[in-house]
């Protein structure tokens, strides 16, 4: 059959989301007219073979690691690959090189906004435990464009974060137990949906997942520009008008929820303190030991005042370790 018919299912989640997946992937059946498709942010190296293999046995569905430009098929489930986006096109599967989002490669977002720029109403998105807001503007963009959304009644995930943060946001279509996530989904792919057409934003920043840098030309279309610079990269920051949510981007594709961006920017605030002090550990260490020189020459004057600079930068230095601790306590 060809994806002109196909139901498309574009999973996402995060910690606690093996047991997920394991119980979700149990209830699915061959149907014949469905293709689902699993991002989940949790380990940046090998984690889409170890998926494949924990998710098999538990399905009859064929469930298979990712490829560029792999047809999509009914009755298979794709694992996104480590370090790629999986991106849905109309008939096949591209794994992108851009930039992360959320400071993650696959994206959850990036996944399910091409899922819902290539299947508009045949979309249908599940978010399932995890940290933090990934996710929600990706369900968003389903939602905009027709699609079914679904989220883990956060009463039971293990990690409530991600769907309460779509809750927040959206009036989602289902907030269901695990247990039935496979029951609704039956009732669900067995209706024919009302074809829309996905809003030209979601479109053209679907797109973007794809390319290695997007432009300002084509950021600019996205929203505003900020005062904010990109944690990664250091240029401007835009503004995606369009969501709900407060949402940024950067010309070379770079994109973050606000929160995420706190993250990112108390992050980088850690590690400049950390190389400010290194700097200066070393300068005081130079002061010491031209101060000693002087001292065993016997010009004790020179010494001195080298000495002095050397406890001048030490007490510095002691009050930028205190401002470190404090950037830390930040994040806790």
């Amino acid at each position: 059959m060809g994806t002109d018919k196909l139901r498309i299912v574009v999973i996402g989640t995060s910690a606690g989301g093996l047991s997920a997946l394991s119980e979700l992937v149990s209830q699915l059946k061959p149907t014949g007219n469905c293709a689902f498709f699993i991002v989940m942010h949790l380990s940046k190296t090998g984690l889409g073979e170890y998926l494949v293999h924990r998710l098999q046995p538990l399905t009859g569905l064929k469930c298979v690691m990712a490829l560029d430009k792999m047809p999509i098929q009914a009755d298979h489930i794709y694992i996104a690959r480590p370090n790629k986006h999986l991106v849905l096109l109309k008939n096949t599967i591209s794994l992108g090189a851009g930039p992360a989002e959320n400071s993650w490669r696959p994206s959850i977002d990036v996944l399910f906004r091409s899922a819902a720029a290539a299947f508009n109403a045949r979309a249908i998105g599940i978010i399932l435990t995890g940290f933090l807001s990934d996710g929600t503007s990706g369900m968003i963009a389903i939602k905009r464009s027709g699609g079914i959304c679904i989220v883990q009644d956060p009463n039971e995930a293990e990690v409530p974060d991600m769907p309460l943060s779509v809750l927040n946001q959206i009036e989602v279509d289902f907030t269901v137990s695990l247990v039935r996530m496979g029951e609704i989904l039956e009732e669900i792919i067995i209706t024919e949906p009302k074809e829309t057409q996905p809003p030209p934003d979601i479109i053209a920043e679907a797109k973007l997942a794809n390319t290695m840098a997007v432009g300002i030309s084509e950021t600019q279309k996205l929203g505003e520009q900020t005062v904010y610079c990109c944690p990664d990269c250091g240029g401007p920051l835009w503004k995606a008008n369009q969501d709900q949510i407060d949402r940024y981007r950067c010309f070379t594709g770079h994109s973050y929820s606000e929160k995420e961006l706190l993250i990112k920017q108390n992050n980088n605030i850690e590690n400049t303190l950390w190389v400010a002090i290194r700097m200066m550990e070393e300068r005081y260490n130079l002061y010491l030991k031209i101060a000693k020189g002087h001292y065993t020459t016997g010009i004790r004057r020179l010494g001195s005042n080298y000495q002095e600079e050397a406890d001048n930068l030490k007490t510095h230095i002691e009050k930028l370790k205190s401002v470190l601790i404090a950037v830390q306590n930040q994040q806790d």
